[in-house]
């Protein structure tokens, strides 16, 4: 098993930043992808961003492609996502995944783990 702890949420002003944290515990060696999916009210989950534990491979969705950046820390187990640029309808809770598949295009599945999420709330 692979526990996920979220961090880094909160109430932030259009424009501006946060950063979301995601330390991974367990048998981390399974993990081979890490990200993150929002959901927003009355909304489906969406995908945000994916990046290669080994490697430093990474795919981000349209939306937030050239505002959000995805990293690693290695040592630490831990997955960051810079988000900059904030806007009102970036507002949802954020979920980070870890996956066993390697590949960026991957849909997390059933054998796979997510963090309990964090919420992210940005005023206009």
């Amino acid at each position: 098993q692979v526990q996920l702890v979220e961090s880094g949420g909160g109430l932030v002003q259009a424009g501006g930043s946060l950063r979301l944290s995601c330390a991974a515990s367990g048998r981390t060696f399974s993990v081979h992808t890490m990200g993150w999916f929002r959901q927003a009210p009355g909304k489906e989950r969406e995908f945000i961003a994916i990046i290669i534990w080994s490697g430093v491979t990474t795919r981000y969705a349209d939306s937030v492609k050239g505002r959000f950046t995805i990293t690693k820390d290695s040592a630490q187990n831990t997955a960051y996502l810079q988000m900059n640029s904030l806007r009102p309808e970036d507002t949802a809770v954020y979920y980070c995944f870890a996956a066993k598949s390697g590949s960026i295009f991957t849909t997390p599945g059933r054998d796979d783990y997510w963090g309990q999420g964090t919420q992210v709330t940005v005023s206009s």
